[in-house]
């Protein structure tokens, strides 16, 4: 794992029910959802393939590599899927040169979380490369450390990503909030036991158990994310 940032501090100074905050990346701080849907849109076509609107919903929050495999079987095209990949890459950067934008509320909130010095990370299905582009648009210094969709063995709606971020912060799952737009991501922080905050983009997100479901970054502030820590922990709601 590549970490970047200042050096994590001691977790234990900080509320016990929050003593980590992960974001996801793209459609929770970036506003790049869109820009891959349209690069997967451009390479299913180049491959001979029609992209829908239920395509893209079904892909909203994957990785690169399942997003290869999905084109793979709706195309049929005589190519690899590493090939498919590098193909998505190469559209995602020529749709970055341009600079993506941030979404609402969400480059507060990430500053206001840094300077109270609480441990950090950004968890994201994005491959480090074009991650390393997109994170510019926020800073990559809010961050103590970044887990990419390239440097785990399971990508969102497994837990891995987010047991990975919490274990290089050396915080218990349980004490860490999530905040994600997909319903995979949602499902990988629910299943890891992280406090969820859905922030649904381009999919809609239910209510449920152990996660709470907001229309905006707009307004939420650390004391919220407290405090909709502490009610998660006093009801011992963890979701799944």
């Amino acid at each position: 794992m590549t970490s970047i940032g200042t050096p994590v501090t001691d977790p234990h100074t900080f509320d016990t029910a929050m003593r980590a905050v992960l974001f996801d990346m793209d459609g929770t701080l970036i506003d790049t959802e869109g820009m891959w849907m349209a690069a997967e849109q451009e390479v299913a076509n180049a491959l001979g393939g029609v992209w829908t609107a239920e395509d893209q919903q079904r892909n909203v929050g994957g990785s690169a590599r399942a997003a290869a495999r999905y084109i793979l079987e709706l195309t049929g095209a005589p190519v690899s899927s590493e090939e498919v990949m590098t193909m998505l890459a190469d559209a995602m950067r020529r749709r970055l040169t341009a600079g993506p934008g941030v979404m609402p509320g969400a480059k507060e909130l990430v500053a206001e979380v840094a300077a109270a010095g609480i441990p950090t990370a950004l968890v994201t299905s994005t491959h480090r490369p074009i991650m390393e582009i997109s994170v510019t648009a926020i800073g990559a210094e809010h961050f103590h450390v970044t887990v990419t969709g390239d440097e785990v063995e399971y990508n969102k709606p497994h837990p891995e990503p987010y047991l990975t971020a919490a274990r290089l912060l050396g915080v218990d799952p349980a004490h860490c909030v999530a905040l994600e737009d997909s319903p995979a991501g949602v499902a990988a922080a629910q299943a890891a036991g992280c406090t969820t905050v859905a922030i649904p983009h381009l999919v809609p997100i239910d209510p449920a158990p152990g996660r709470v479901v907001i229309d905006s970054l707009v307004g939420v502030d650390l004391d919220w994310l407290g405090r909709s820590a502490r009610h998660r922990a006093m009801t011992g709601s963890r979701g799944g």
